[in-house]
């Protein structure tokens, strides 16, 4: 383990993975840990995360990931898994929450999108540190990038207005792929904004152990 990462850190990533209904394997719960420690490392020189104090780093960014992995596995039209499915993480920064899926999901592809070219250069380390074949880093803008298949979803944690993110991602899914968005507060007002052949699909709190603050997940599709 690293000296960035204690003991306490990694007690908490297995109690909050567990109350989220997630049990890690051993090698699930080293990599979340090994990730932790290069995004502690890197963000100091990299400004990856406003996230200064590494012991709010697993509650806030990993337990955060995490909380999401049933909505994601129900999107991906299955009961236990996403294995086969296509997932993109529209800005992606420091690489939450596509890092956490692609540790857990080593069978499905995971895209990290980002036009920031240091946090593009982080993920490529964490991608080759980490041995995560299953993840690709893409360093481009969303409205520019032209995937060669619709996405099965596509995920942004913080990322922008409902709006633009429906609007700057449309041309990368269909009527079948699901866009979920990662917020705080319920965005009552930016659901009036949803393009028009958007709508909403569900909404529901999301409870992170550790995190104060409200977190709330919605989830969109297209309807043409």
């Amino acid at each position: 383990m690293s000296a960035m990462v204690t003991p306490q850190h990694a007690e908490e990533l297995s109690t909050g993975a567990r109350e989220l209904g997630i049990e890690l394997s051993d090698s699930q719960h080293s990599q979340l840990l090994a990730y932790l420690a290069l995004l502690i490392k890197w963000n100091k020189a990299y400004n990856l995360t406003a996230v200064r104090n590494p012991d709010e780093m697993v509650s806030r960014h990993l337990l955060d990931s995490l909380s999401v992995v049933p909505s994601v596995i129900a999107s991906s039209g299955d009961t236990a898994t996403i294995d086969g499915s296509r997932w993109l993480d529209v800005g992606s920064g420091g690489g939450m929450p596509g890092i956490p899926l692609a540790i857990l999901f080593p069978q499905a592809h995971i895209a990290l999108l980002d036009s920031n070219g240091k946090k593009s250069r982080f993920q490529t380390q964490v991608k080759l540190e980490l041995k995560l074949d299953n993840l690709e880093v893409i360093h481009s803008r969303a409205e520019t990038w032209q995937p060669a298949a619709p996405y099965t979803g596509i995920i942004s944690r913080a990322f922008s207005s409902l709006e633009d993110f429906a609007g700057w991602t449309r041309h990368m899914g269909d009527t079948q792929t699901r866009w979920l968005a990662m917020k705080g507060l319920h965005p009552s007002e930016e659901l009036l904004a949803l393009p028009t052949d958007f709508r909403l699909d569900s909404a529901r709190a999301l409870a992170v152990p550790g995190c104060q603050g409200q977190r709330h997940l919605l989830i969109l599709r297209r309807t043409a």
